[in-house]
């Protein structure tokens, strides 16, 4: 025994000698100040951590090798440099930042891992914080609109929800921290996604397929809102780190504020915030589009308790507010001035166990109740028409592998039950109970030239209605990836999945009026699963002078549920039936960054989608237009200016029942100053938008016929940010 004993240590001592370490600190090149919370980053190893109340940072047990760390901290420049890691030394690699206009992004949604944009295998976005700010809106397809392959549907301002490659409702899933946000705006056109965008650390969006880590209504993509305390786990930091913003606006008399702060001491946190915002009716070249006005109010508190080994926090969240669908002209058939109040209470629980043993790196649960409440009620006498409530228990768990040569990867489990009611003149659907869970894995090959990415998800969908047949599906997705490194900073990417939907609540019960579609709606008890292949192939750059991604996809959806119109009027609406046929989805996009200067960059970008029905090649409806962006970003010091310019082709490709919308061009200009001290942040903005107050219409529409899109106005804001 003590012989074993003996040999186990000693081999424990050579593995120990065979690992080295990266230290470091990272200042600001203005005025030498050290930088806390500072991300710093091993790509290879996908491993970060954050810079501490000096500034320093350190990697511990790093494998000999040759790595390219990097340092991120919006606004500031990103860091890259290389640096050999030698069998039991220690390399010094320090870092100095500066106010710059072109960053690198990071993303834990595409692979559930903390990793670059640059490195994930799928096309993923990343808006930060303070560029959050600058485009604050109440509802996120107004905050997200104009991304690269995002539009907003809506049936005015507060009412909008991202539209992601085409794909909308039950097919982009919008998550909360990485999971579910509960509400309900996949399920009308009428409904929106509230958001405080001034409370959230960064919005990540996955273009096309995550069906394999968040489930079947990922179909078309992902769009999670992160807060700053969601990855403490990883990060967790000592002191004070906290923001203060102020907001305000003309056209539609927008006003807002928020703030929000994070305590750390020792091993334990505790942070809250809140905020709120308000617009009034916006105007058009046209004139006001009345009961367009919006409100939203939110408060949050939680506390954690973030060990080496052992990880906990809990936090709750309230929502409430306020959104009107702007009212049809007078004499029109739907006279109807519609305003909806919505209420959404939230606790979100999360532990782990840190290497948990030999295989295990980690595991990680989540647990999140959601209890949503919203009422549709005439404007005018505030009777109550229609009231929906929403109450939803989610849970997600996660082992991580440890990594053992080539492999490393994760799996886990995830589920959800849902009660779901509503009452009122214009319900469409029973009470039902929905209940799916899931196990799914996502694994890695990493070899000298090239990464392979696969994995595989099933997953189980039942339906209990009240006074209906019970529907109940089970299905397999499948994805397999590759990235490979093309040249210095080149890399291409694809990616192959098979993935299934289960039809919606609505798409299997619905019977009867939906004015927020203006259609007479009728679901399909018989409708099978929905599934899909889908291909995407990607090319991405980043040179010191030349930064973007052009991607491809081609996605193929058998039994592809869609509404048909059947020509018949039913109680003054459209009828329309939930059908299924094949379907096709393929398009573009590209985004490129040129640097023209010192700090001056050329801002291209383009989007393409085209969606039909395979049977008759039918346009599918909503579907965006063509659009191209071109802009400039120059930085001095602190200053930032951004004008920019979007066009949209026509959209004349259109469903039996669509409308054509005509092309248009709309001008931007965003101004911003950055003024940094050792710890304490200020940022004063400015957004001119529309400055050419252009009359034009947002294809996806549900009232675009006589709800133009905002004109000409001015928005100002101020950030306090403590870091």
């Amino acid at each position: 025994m003590r012989r074993l004993l003996f040999a186990v240590s000693l081999l424990a001592a050579q593995a120990f000698a065979q690992s080295g370490a990266i230290t470091g600190k990272v200042t600001l090149e203005a005025t030498g100040d050290e930088v806390r919370h500072v991300t710093v980053m091993i790509p290879q190893l996908r491993r970060s951590t954050q810079t501490g109340q000096e500034g320093a940072y350190s990697f511990q047990d790093v494998p000999p090798g040759n790595y390219e760390v990097f340092a991120h901290m919006h606004p500031f420049s990103d860091e890259r440099r290389k640096v050999q890691v030698t069998a039991g030394g220690t390399a010094t690699l320090d870092f100095e930042l500066k106010i710059a206009p072109m960053h690198e992004q990071i993303t834990v949604t595409a692979s559930g891992q903390e990793e670059t944009t640059t490195g994930a295998i799928q096309s993923v976005t990343t808006i930060e914080n303070i560029d959050l700010t600058a485009r604050s809106a109440v509802s996120l397809g107004e905050v997200l609109d104009g991304e690269p392959g995002v539009a907003k549907r809506s049936s005015g301002p507060g009412t909008s929800r991202p539209v992601v490659r085409g794909f909308d409702g039950d097919r982009v899933l919008i998550l909360q921290d990485g999971i579910p946000s509960g509400t309900l705006s996949y399920q009308s056109g009428d409904h929106g996604e509230p958001v405080d965008a001034t409370s959230l650390d960064r919005v990540e969006v996955v273009r096309g397929p995550a069906t394999l880590l968040y489930g079947s209504s990922a179909i078309g993509g992902v769009v999670n809102a992160v807060t700053s305390h969601h990855q403490e786990h990883q990060h967790p930091h000592e002191g004070l780190r906290g923001h203060l913003t102020g907001e305000g606006g003309s056209n539609n008399a927008m006003g807002g504020g928020s703030g929000g702060f994070e305590y750390g001491r020792e091993h334990w946190m505790l942070w809250g915030g809140g905020g709120g915002q308000r617009t009034g009716d916006y105007s058009t070249p046209l004139g006001t589009v009345t009961n367009s006005e919006t409100e939203i109010k939110q408060a949050n508190i939680g506390f954690g308790h973030f060990g080496p080994k052992i990880f906990g926090s809990a936090s709750y969240n309230t929502q409430n507010g306020v959104y009107s669908v702007p009212a049809p002209p007078a004499g029109s058939a739907d006279s109807e001035i519609v305003d909806l109040k919505y209420a959404r209470q939230n606790v979100h629980a999360s532990a782990g166990i840190k290497d948990m043993s030999a295989s295990i790196e980690k595991f990680s649960l989540n647990l999140n109740y959601s209890d949503w409440n919203h009422k549709e009620l005439d404007s005018a006498t505030s009777v109550v028409h229609n009231e929906f409530w929403n109450k939803q228990f989610s849970y997600r768990g996660v082992f991580d592998q440890r990594k053992r040569g080539r492999l490393s990867g994760s799996f886990g489990f995830m589920g959800m039950r849902r009660d779901y009611n509503a009452v009122g003149e214009e319900v469409t659907t029973p009470p039902v109970i929905q209940n799916s869970a899931a196990a799914f894995a996502l694994e890695q090959l990493d070899f000298e030239h090239f990464r392979l990415q696969f994995g595989g998800r099933f997953e189980h969908n039942g339906y209990n209605p009240a006074g209906l047949p019970d529907r109940s599906f089970d299905g397999l997705s499948g994805s397999a990836g590759i990235q490979k490194p093309l040249w210095q900073g080149g890399v291409f990417a694809a990616n192959y999945t098979h993935s299934y939907r289960a039809p919606a609540l609505e798409e299997l019960y619905a019977y009867g009026p939906h004015a927020g579609n203006q259609t007479f709606e009728i679901g399909d008890l018989n409708l099978k699963r929905e599934r899909g292949e889908g291909l995407d192939l990607a090319l991405r750059q980043q040179w010191s002078r030349l930064r973007g991604e052009v991607s491809f996809f081609n996605y193929w959806l058998r039994d592809y549920v869609h509404l048909a119109p059947t020509g018949k009027i039913n109680e003054g609406l459209i009828e329309a039936v939930y059908r299924q046929g094949d379907a096709r989805y393929r398009g573009a996009e590209a985004r490129v960054d040129i640097g023209l200067g010192r700090d001056v960059w050329l801002n291209l970008g383009l989007d393409t989608v085209n969606a039909t029905l395979a049977a008759n090649d039918t346009p599918l409806p909503r579907i965006p237009p063509l659009r191209g962006h071109a802009g400039f970003d120059a930085g001095y010091k602190g200053f930032r200016l951004r004008p920019s310019f979007t066009l949209a082709n026509r959209q004349d490709r259109i469903y039996p029942t669509e409308t054509a919308t005509a092309g248009y061009g709309v001008f931007d200009l965003t101004a911003s100053y950055v003024l940094t001290t050792k710890h304490v942040m200020h940022i004063f903005g400015v957004t001119a938008y529309n400055l050419g107050d252009t009359l034009y219409r947002n294809h996806l529409s549900f009232i675009k016929e006589y709800a133009l899109e905002i004109g000409r106005g001015v928005r100002f804001n101020y950030t306090l940010q403590i870091f």
